[in-house]
């Protein structure tokens, strides 16, 4: 791994870090979303609701990721991972204080905005430590941290809610996203700044009039639907079924392993293949899963269709944030960040209630077999893009 800059530790040290907080800070975020939708529908909310919940982790996110992104770019790293942190483990902890709906509706709110401020910061840091040549491999180990966490996160809180119930399942969480904050507030040195001594600014139609950058952002909201339906029509599907929680966590972690897995040789393919083919195959992969998903009712077929879909889905993020660093002016990775952000919390905030209101009405079929041509038709785009890139 080359030097990149912030001076002090050694890249790969500070790397080290980053994902290790990624991944507590995301196990009490991933968490939080599973054991929501399962305590919602154990108190009869209806799939519409659940969406409305889920919505709410990504309305703020939607209107503020630019407005984070601009400030990550100014005052650096350390100040929004610390305050971030601190603030997601306060949302997840309410519903063990206050349990009922309309604690759900407010940690809901709380947790997304915390999140998206600490995904922006960690992403700008990981840029920051990255030489060019290294960039798409030292995404690929922050994504493994992602996937590491993704696992955790449901498996935890199934197996939590099962055995000890959801308060405390709640309570556990918080102290997962408690962990990263004291960390932080105790590591020691300058936090990594992508960019060092240049001047973030410009306006914000430039980057979205980017060509390539626009190209990417689509894309992103393409893969941003697939995550966000198979994490919100799961816990609904498997209720339906009568799968207890912790099988249903088990199947999402299932999804997780699958990225685990694919993220593990993700550095090998970075050094070897261009971004935009590894992103096409990622996505004709998904578009099989989902096409399959709707055929099948057993836990062991739902399991190996969801570890499918997260090999698909698993590898398709460091390519992204590797093209996104490549397009995007110097000082202002964390304006970038946040439109990529503000992309995937507007898919986050209007399709489960979409989602929501069509699985009502129409069963959860049509939804898998729609996002199927969604992702063929994305997969075509990328696949197109490779040829010219």
């Amino acid at each position: 791994m080359s030097p990149g800059p912030g001076g002090g530790q050694h890249p790969a040290v500070r790397l080290a870090f980053l994902v290790a907080i990624t991944v507590f800070a995301h196990t009490a975020f991933n968490g939080s979303r599973v054991t929501v939708s399962l305590y919602a529908l154990s108190l009869q909310a209806s799939p519409l609701t659940v969406g409305a919940l889920i919505s709410l982790y990504s309305i703020l996110p939607m209107l503020l990721s630019v407005s984070a992104g601009r400030m990550i770019d100014r005052v650096g790293t350390k100040r929004p991972l610390l305050w971030s942190a601190a603030t997601l483990a306060c949302g997840v902890g309410l519903p063990a204080l206050s349990p009922g709906m309309p604690a759900l509706y407010l940690a809901c709110t709380v947790i997304g905005l915390a999140f998206m401020v600490f995904h922006i910061a960690v992403q700008n840091a990981v840029a920051a430590i990255s030489a060019p040549e290294d960039r798409a491999v030292n995404y690929s180990w922050l994504a493994l941290g992602f996937s590491i966490s993704g696992f955790l996160g449901p498996t935890t809180a199934g197996l939590a809610i099962d055995g000890v119930g959801y308060r405390a399942t709640f309570a556990i969480l918080a102290v997962s996203g408690l962990a990263p904050a004291l960390a932080i507030a105790f590591a020691k040195g300058a936090f990594p700044r992508a960019h060092q001594g240049s001047a973030p600014g410009g306006r914000l139609k430039d980057l979205v009039g980017n060509l390539e950058l626009r190209r990417v952002f689509i894309v992103t909201g393409i893969l941003a639907m697939a995550w966000d339906l198979f994490y919100f029509v799961m816990p609904i599907y498997g209720t339906s079924i009568g799968l207890s929680a912790s099988t249903i966590g088990g199947i999402l972690g299932s999804f997780a392993a699958a990225t685990f897995v694919v993220r593990m040789v993700l550095p090998w393919f970075a050094r070897r293949l261009p971004e935009w083919g590894l992103v096409s195959a990622t996505l004709f992969v998904a578009c099989v899963a989902y096409a399959l998903f709707p055929l099948v009712q057993t836990v062991p077929l739902i399991a190996a269709i969801a570890f499918l879909l997260g090999l698909g889905l698993g590898a398709s993020q460091p390519s992204m944030m590797s093209l996104i660093q490549r397009y995007t002016p110097p000082g202002r990775l964390g304006e970038a960040l946040g439109v990529r952000t503000t992309v995937m919390n507007t898919s986050h905030t209007f399709l489960p209630l979409l989602f929501g209101g069509v699985g009502t009405a129409l069963g959860m079929a049509p939804v898998f077999w729609a996002m199927a041509l969604f992702l063929g038709g994305a997969g075509e785009f990328a696949r197109r893009r490779r040829r010219v890139a």
